[in-house]
């Protein structure tokens, strides 16, 4: 029997979702000897109840296409859970496995040309170990001028969805020719800025729209991408151990039931709402970090003879 070209692809997908596992796994190990080591309390990485409703309330929403890495910055710096410099990180390792549960449920459901899915997946895997190489070895304030940019950017897409100002989309499940290569390029650059924690979500469903494909076919397309992307990623940051593990944990624990409930059993929502006070909370946020990051230092006292 012949394989086509989708189940290789969820074939792919469950050797990377056992990739991204023994990598967390690996992690945890990692911190318990150093827990052990340096004796810390050994119960260090069990999440607390607001990161377990954290992962679980930014998750839901992602599965019905608002996104979760703005919403769940701003979550993580008002509760002061995760520094500035272990956002990205810690935004890439946490979301990824409720991400590959949605790559499993969208490309098995929806029909997208092949040609076109798995090309635009692999350029944003690609775009995605370049760039978390480079942010993986960033200063606190070089991510927050840029994590605090990159919100912006995020709460005007968000904005020009709400007020119905994005692109309108066309009927086609893929495209070529020179399309496919914008397409490819496209998703290139928003797999690089992932890793930085601009989520894909929008961007790539205004990439989609542009080029004339039914905004259905950009659910697959937008959650593969993520599903191969992160666990790249997610490979480098606990490498250079920049990321919040306890705060991942919140989010993989939180957010795996909540993709199940969004997929099979709310399915859809009016989310005009929820996205007026993303739009709010997401620019208060992008505010917070630039103004971190632009702040004076303060003076160092002197010393007394």
């Amino acid at each position: 029997m012949t394989l086509d070209a989708k189940t290789w692809l969820l074939i792919a997908l469950a050797f990377v979702s056992l990739f991204y596992l023994v990598i967390v796994g690996s992690a945890v190990i990692r911190h318990r000897r150093v827990a052990v080591a340096s004796g810390l309390p050994m119960g260090s990485v069990t999440p607390s109840i607001t990161g377990l409703a954290i992962g679980f309330v930014t998750n839901f929403f992602d599965t019905l296409g608002i996104g979760s890495f703005a919403p769940t910055t701003a979550l993580f710096r008002f509760f002061k859970t995760v520094p500035d410099d272990e956002l990205p990180g810690t935004l890439n390792v946490g979301h990824t496995f409720p991400t590959l549960i949605e790559a499993f449920i969208f490309i098995g459901a929806v029909q997208v040309d092949p040609t076109t899915l798995i090309s635009m997946i692999a350029a944003s895997t690609l775009g995605a170990w370049m760039g978390a190489g480079v942010v993986s070895k960033l200063d606190r304030r070089s991510i927050q001028i840029g994590m605090g940019v990159c919100l912006l950017v995020a709460a005007m897409l968000f904005l020009a969805k709400v007020l119905n100002l994005a692109p309108g989309a066309g009927e086609a499940i893929g495209v070529h020719g020179t399309k496919l290569v914008i397409a490819i390029v496209g998703n290139f650059v928003l797999g690089a800025l992932m890793t930085l924690g601009i989520g894909l979500f929008g961007p790539c469903l205004i990439l989609v729209s542009l080029l004339g494909m039914t905004p259905l076919a950009a659910f697959p397309i937008m959650m593969g991408s993520c599903a191969f992307l992160m666990p790249v990623a997610s490979a480098r940051f606990t490498k250079t151990l920049k990321f919040n593990l306890k705060a991942s944990l919140g989010l993989i624990i939180g957010g795996a039931p909540a993709v199940l409930i969004a997929a099979y059993i709310v399915k859809s929502l009016d989310l005009k709402a929820v996205m007026w006070l993303v739009i709010v909370v997401v620019l208060y946020t992008s505010a917070t970090l630039l103004r971190a990051a632009f702040a004076k230092p303060a003076p160092r006292p002197t010393q007394t003879a």
